[in-house]
C-alpha cells in the first residue's frame, strides 16, 4: 500500500533490526495497553513479528517512511465471508507519532479493506486507553459500545471498546482525509492548516 509520505508493506524477520532500533527509545507506557512488548532486545523484535504472522486470520505491515520501517500494524480478526476487518495491532515510534505519515498510513488499511469488498472495518481498544479512543474518534470510526471482560492479557482483565466504519460511511470518511492529506493542508512548518475533524 503506497501513499504520498508512507508505504505499508509485508511485516517481515528483516523488519526487526530497524524496527527495534525505531522503537527502543519508546516509553515503557507504549506498551500497557498491548499484549506484546517492550522488546529487550532484536531477537525478541523478530520473534514477536513471527508470531503475528502465526494466525490465519492476522496480517501484519511494517510502516515505512522513506524505505525504514517505523511502526507497525495489522488486519486481524479477518471474516472474508462476512466481509469484516479490523485494523489493530498498531505501533507506532516516537518518530512516527503525531505526523502524517503515521494518519495516511490508518487511511491506506481503512480504504484498502473496502476497495477489497469489506463491508466493515473495526478498531477495538482498552476501554482505558484514552489515546487509542481519541484516536478512533480522530479517524471517524464510530463508538459502538464496551465489551465487559472482552478480553485478559498481562495479568489482568480488559473490557474492550469497539468502534467501527462501514462502507456507506466511508466515501465521506474518505474524502476528508484525503482533503487533509494534501500537501496544501499543511505549513512550511509542516502544521496543519485544517484538522481532519472539521473536514469531516
Amino acid at each position: 500500500m503506497l501513499g504520498r509520505y508512507v508505504a505499508l508493506e509485508p511485516l517481515t524477520d528483516g523488519h526487526a533490526v530497524p524496527l527495534f532500533e525505531a522503537i527502543s527509545s519508546s516509553p515503557e507506557s507504549l506498551w500497557t495497553y498491548m499484549a506484546m512488548g517492550p522488546f529487550p532486545d532484536v531477537e525478541a523484535m523478530a520473534a514477536a513479528i513471527d508470531r503475528m504472522n502465526g494466525y490465519d486470520d492476522r496480517l501484519p505491515f511494517a510502516i515505512t517512511v522513506d524505505r525504514r520501517a517505523l511502526g507497525f500494524a495489522s488486519y486481524l480478526r479477518i471474516d472474508a465471508p462476512g466481509g469484516v476487518i479490523e485494523v489493530g495491532s498498531i505501533v507506532f515510534s516516537p518518530a512516527l507519532q503525531r505526523t502524517r505519515s503515521a494518519t495516511e498510513a490508518i487511511y491506506l488499511m481503512i480504504d484498502n479493506a473496502f476497495e477489497l469488498g469489506y463491508r466493515r472495518c473495526e478498531w477495538k481498544c482498552d476501554d482505558l486507553n484514552a489515546a487509542s479512543r481519541r484516536a478512533a474518534k480522530r479517524f471517524g470510526f464510530r463508538y459502538e459500545g464496551t465489551f465487559l471482560q472482552g478480553t485478559h492479557y498481562k495479568g489482568r482483565s480488559r473490557d474492550t471498546a469497539w468502534y467501527a466504519i462501514t462502507d456507506r460511511q466511508w466515501p465521506g470518511l474518505k474524502a476528508a482525509f484525503e482533503s487533509w492529506l494534501d500537501p496544501m493542508n499543511f505549513d512550511d512548518t509542516g502544521e496543519q492548516r485544517t484538522t481532519l475533524e472539521s473536514l469531516r
